[in-house]
C-alpha cells in the first residue's frame, strides 16, 4: 500500500509517505510557510520512492484540531488531490499524531496531548498506547482553560505539546500527583499521522472527499471586547 500523508495543522509543516511498511519524511518547523512547502515536499518525497501520483492506494491528513488556516490548507490539498485521483482520505486527529510521537520518541504508554488554543485555551485529550504500540484515545478530544482539563486517572502521565510550554504552571497545578514529565517543545507530524491513518484505512475507517474536511472543535476565532 503506498500511503501520502500531510499535516500542517500547527507550527510545523510535514510530509510522509508510507511505502511497503517503511515511512520516509519532510518536516520543518516554518510557521506560516505551509502553503509554499508543503507541495514541493511531496514532490520531493515521491522523487525520492520512484512513485507517481497515479501509485498512490490512500491519503491521509491531519483534521484538526489547531490552526484554522493550517486546517484549510491540508484539507484543500487532500480533496484536489483526492477529487484527481479518485482516491479515499482518512482524517486523523491532530492531537492522537501528537500523542503517537510521544510513544514512538519517547516511549510513553499514557499521554496528555495538549496543543495552544490561544484566547487563554487549550486543545485537549488523553490517550493510552495499546500492545500495538498505537493510540487510542481515552475519553474526548476538548477544548477548555488550563485550570479545567479533564483529569486522568492515575499516576504516570507524559504531557506532550504546545499547550505545555504557554500554560505549565496552571497545568501543573491542575494535574498535580498525576505527571511523570512533560514536553513542550513536540508537534504532531506526517509520520505519525501516516501510522495510525494506515491504521484507520485497514480498519475501514476511509472517507470520501466531500467528508475530508478540518475538526476545529472550536468555533470561535477572535476575542472580542466592548469599549
Amino acid at each position: 500500500m503506498n500511503l501520502l500523508a500531510i499535516d500542517t495543522s500547527t507550527e510545523a509543516c510535514s510530509a510522509a509517505l508510507f511505502v511497503a511498511g517503511e515511512i520516509i519524511e519532510r518536516y520543518e518547523l516554518a510557521p506560516r510557510r505551509h502553503a509554499e512547502l508543503i507541495l514541493p515536499m511531496v514532490d520531493s518525497l515521491l522523487n525520492e520512492a520512484g512513485l507517481t501520483f497515479s501509485r498512490l492506494d490512500v491519503l491521509a491528513f491531519g483534521r484538526g484540531p489547531g490552526s484554522f488556516t493550517g486546517l484549510r490548507i491540508a484539507a484543500g490539498i487532500v480533496q484536489g488531490f483526492a477529487c484527481g485521483l479518485d482516491l479515499p482520505v482518512v482524517p486523523v486527529s491532530s492531537l492522537a499524531a501528537l500523542a503517537q510521537g510521544a510513544c514512538r520518541e519517547l516511549g510513553a504508554e499514557k499521554i496528555l496531548a495538549g496543543l495552544d488554543a490561544r484566547m487563554q485555551e487549550l486543545y485537549w485529550s488523553m490517550y493510552v498506547t495499546g500492545q500495538d504500540g498505537l493510540v487510542r484515545l481515552t475519553g474526548e478530544e476538548t477544548v477548555c482553560k488550563p485550570a479545567q482539563v479533564p483529569l486522568p486517572d492515575g499516576t504516570g502521565w507524559t504531557g506532550i505539546g504546545s499547550a505545555w510550554q504557554v500554560y505549565d504552571n496552571a497545568l501543573q497545578a491542575r494535574l498535580a500527583g498525576r505527571l511523570a514529565g512533560r514536553h513542550n517543545d513536540y508537534f504532531p507530524r506526517a509520520r505519525d499521522v501516516a501510522i495510525l491513518g494506515e491504521h484507520s484505512y485497514l480498519q475501514g475507517r476511509a472517507v470520501s472527499v466531500e467528508h475530508a474536511v478540518p475538526v476545529y472543535i472550536r468555533d470561535t476565532v477572535v476575542v472580542t471586547t466592548k469599549g
